[in-house]
């Protein structure tokens, strides 16, 4: 940070404006994107720098903001510090305090770091090929599922290699502990930690270091790190190196798939945290009913038809899937998601047993990860970390949604 003293940024806007402009010097076009929070000062203006930068609260997707004071001098934060940073600064590792909240108490999700895209153009400098990409994910965030449940529905598991890191995120951030279980090392870079590679891929980065990554073999960078972006390219930019004839992304649906997308994101995938990572009562009360509500209406749509979309298994189904599958497992409660159990729904509960037993997706499902992860890397949420038995849902158990409208790809079902 001396260097934006050293620049003359002495109050918080002209910080702000400078981080905002300065761009992510390893991924062109990409910028990083930034912005202030609500300052409260006591006595003369105190320089205070609160960057924006890609952070995870869940730590794999949700994104917080680093808070660091330029002055002795007395000072409150309108938002809630609650746990430590782990994040790169310039290259360097640092393990500060960062806030998840904004001055309501509600929880703040902002932007991931790394935007490039890759596309079946010959003039794009990332073009699909077979067995130039890597992914790095973690098993049990449910951002990075979302990439591995497509990738084993496209049929890309030869096309793209993944590497697994530890379920627990300590101090030291993700970790690759090969003899865990469900663990493999970095079979690409050789890295202990997931921060390694992104310095690897641009040696002043400074981000929060979140799962999945999308890492390109051949330039040796990080292509992209934000989920929804990388299902959108395995779906739409792999045609041609993919085992399986599978588009979840089909012509007549894409508005209603970008739609559903969107509704389902803020009341329910992100709705889970705004739940658990409330610092207020009234914040808390707004994200859980809005939660509640969404499950509700949900429910009903999936009364009459197989799928979010209608007849089609689309991009939308795995995205509500890999909330689904934790939900009754974690965020029931440790998220404090109480009112109501997946399995208790009419439609939810069967819909998500379909999903579950579409060929592969199951192994793709790895819930002593999910518990691990939940339970120990939250101490603000779960400061004993044990993780509870759980109730043990049967995702096996007959569902009976084949009998709705809609079919699904013969190449999901290989014949003998």
């Amino acid at each position: 940070m001396s260097r934006y003293i050293e620049a003359g940024l002495s109050d918080i806007g002209t910080l702000g404006e400078y981080v905002a402009e300065r761009p992510n010097k390893g991924f062109e076009p990409a910028r990083r994107r930034a912005g202030v929070s609500h300052t409260t000062v006591s006595g003369p203006k105190l320089a205070v720098a609160v960057m924006a930068v890609s952070a995870v609260c869940c730590p794999c997707g949700c994104q917080c903001v680093l808070v660091t004071p330029l002055s002795p001098r007395s000072f409150t934060l309108c938002a809630h510090i609650i746990d430590t940073m782990n994040t790169l600064v310039d290259g360097e590792w640092r393990t500060d305090a960062y806030e998840t909240t904004n001055e309501d108490g509600a929880f703040d999700r902002q932007d991931t770091t790394f935007r490039d895209r890759v596309e079946d153009d010959p003039d794009a400098r990332f073009q699909p090929e077979a067995g130039r990409y890597h992914l790095y994910a973690c098993r049990a965030c449910p951002w990075a599922h979302r990439i591995l449940v497509a990738r084993k529905l496209l049929g890309l598991e030869d096309a793209i290699t993944v590497d697994y890191v530890d379920p627990f995120r300590g101090e030291d951030g993700w970790q690759f502990t090969p003899e865990k279980a469900g663990c493999t090392p970095d079979t690409v870079n050789g890295s202990d930690y997931l921060r390694e590679v992104y310095v690897e891929a641009d040696p002043d980065a400074t981000c929060r270091v979140t799962v999945p990554v999308l890492w390109d073999k051949q330039e040796e960078t990080i292509v992209n790190n934000e989920s929804e972006e990388i299902l959108r390219m395995l779906d739409t930019e792999f045609d041609d190196v993919s085992d399986n004839d599978v588009d979840l992304y089909p012509e007549g649906y894409q508005d209603e798939v970008d739609r559903i997308i969107d509704d389902i994101y803020e009341p329910i995938n992100n709705g889970v945290y705004r739940s658990g990572f409330a610092d207020s009562q009234s914040a808390y009360d707004e994200a859980v009913e809005e939660l509640f509500d969404a499950l509700d209406h949900w429910d009903t749509v999936l009364e009459d038809q197989r799928f979010l979309a209608g007849d089609r298994l689309t991009e939308a189904d795995i995205c509500l899937f890999t909330t689904l599958v934790r939900f009754d497992e974690v965020y029931h409660t440790h998220f404090m998601c109480n009112h109501k159990l997946i399995r208790e729904y009419d439609n939810l509960w069967p819909y998500l047993r379909d999903l579950y037993q579409l060929p592969g997706v199951a192994e793709t499902v790895n819930m002593d990860h999910i518990t691990e992860h939940y339970y120990t890397t939250h101490p603000d949420v779960s400061p004993k970390r044990i993780v509870p038995m759980g109730p043990d849902p049967d995702f096996e158990a007959v569902h009976d949604r084949d009998e709705l409208p809609g079919d699904l790809p013969e190449t999901l079902f290989p014949t003998a």
